[in-house]
């Protein structure tokens, strides 16, 4: 923006998804780049923990529920004594709670990561950012004005650099041949991250692709870790898979990692496949909305149907007895994608520009 202004970027999570982890990102961009950012959040969350460690500075409310008028009321009280520009909130209960005053300046932007009800939640900010193209397409059949509707997608943490020393570190602690395959997958053990399938998928496949034999590992946690270990004893699968747990920084394991699969049964995105990508891994994904927008199959990745084991367990055969050549050309063909389209430069000109935009507009109203 030719004259920066101050935003305040409103979340009221609890927990370290992915509208979480993408709130953390661009708060630290946009302080990183200069522009003045108050960041209004759940005090002892997590990411109230993440940005202390940096100097963005903090104001925490309750955020106790979408009823929370104590929260609503400060919220009106920030905007009236900092005078923001913009006011971006995230997810339903922190843009159900933040009512702007329609005689001020500052301009409210929803920005949603899913398909979410849109009454009573949404409707009353002034413009929306949806961060698929099928997602800003519901929101217009949901009845919001298509020219307050854009499409901003996501940006992901740079690629880590990883030693081989602390690669052979990381197969040493974790029991992982030096031949192996590593497959690597990230999620919440819960039912649409298709945890389950991807198991059954495994158990479908040879110990050995390409005479070499494959280890799975799986970084996350939740309500169906127990079950998912005993469907893994079940399968008799359970010495091909190394349990992680929940990994707030998983470069390490996209670096140690030869391929990546994502078996959601729903991603309006997929920001694990963006992640994926930034390493230069080869993608198999099952065929979510999110991915169904990002792989073009054969050239950026291998997609399978959702919630198909088997037809999981065929392309990830077909990746692994491919040639070497053909596998990193996968790779690379999503890193360039992701580079030209998902940087967070060009990301985080999209929001500066459209801050511009949309403040102008309101100036002129």
């Amino acid at each position: 923006m030719a004259d920066p202004c101050l935003s305040l970027q409103v979340l009221g999570g609890r927990q370290l998804g992915g509208a979480d982890q993408f709130y953390l990102r661009l708060v630290r961009a946009l302080h990183e780049a200069g522009q003045p950012v108050i960041a209004v959040n759940r005090a002892r969350s997590p990411v109230a923990r993440e940005l202390a460690r940096t100097a963005v500075e903090q104001i925490h409310l309750p955020f106790a529920n979408q009823w929370d008028f104590w929260s609503a009321l400060r919220l009106r009280q920030l905007v009236r004594a900092h005078q923001p520009c913009v006011v971006q909130t995230y997810m339903g209960r922190a843009t159900r709670l933040t009512r702007l005053s329609p005689n001020g300046h500052a301009v409210h932007i929803a920005r949603l990561g899913g398909y979410y009800k849109i009454d009573g939640y949404y409707r009353h900010a002034h413009a929306w950012i949806g961060n698929t193209r099928g997602l800003c397409d519901y929101l217009v059949q949901q009845g919001l004005p298509a020219h307050r509707v854009y499409h901003i997608g996501n940006f992901v943490p740079d690629p880590v650099a990883v030693s081989e020393a602390r690669r052979e570190e990381l197969r040493a602690l974790h029991r992982i041949p030096r031949e192996a395959w590593v497959l690597f997958a990230l999620g919440r053990l819960i039912g649409s991250k298709g945890f389950d399938d991807l198991l059954e998928a495994l158990s479908l496949l040879p110990t050995e692709l390409g005479g070499r034999p494959m280890v799975l590992l799986i970084a996350g946690d939740g309500p169906l870790a127990a079950p998912l270990r005993r469907q893994a004893a079940a399968l008799g699968v359970v010495g091909r898979i190394r349990w992680l747990g929940w990994q707030n920084a998983p470069g390490e394991w996209y670096a140690l990692a030869d391929a990546f699969v994502c078996p959601s049964r729903h991603e309006t995105l997929g920001n694990v496949i963006l992640e994926a990508w930034s390493y230069a891994l080869p993608v198999v994904s099952t065929e979510t909305r999110g991915a169904l927008e990002l792989i073009v199959p054969g050239e950026t990745g291998l997609l399978s149907p959702c919630a198909d084991p088997a037809a999981l367990a065929e392309r990830l055969r077909e990746l692994f007895t491919s040639s070497e050549a053909a596998r990193a050309e996968l790779g690379r063909r999503g890193y360039r994608f992701l580079t030209e389209r998902f940087s967070r430069e060009a990301i985080l000109a999209a929001y500066l520009n459209l801050y511009e935009q949309l403040l102008a507009e309101r100036m002129r109203a």
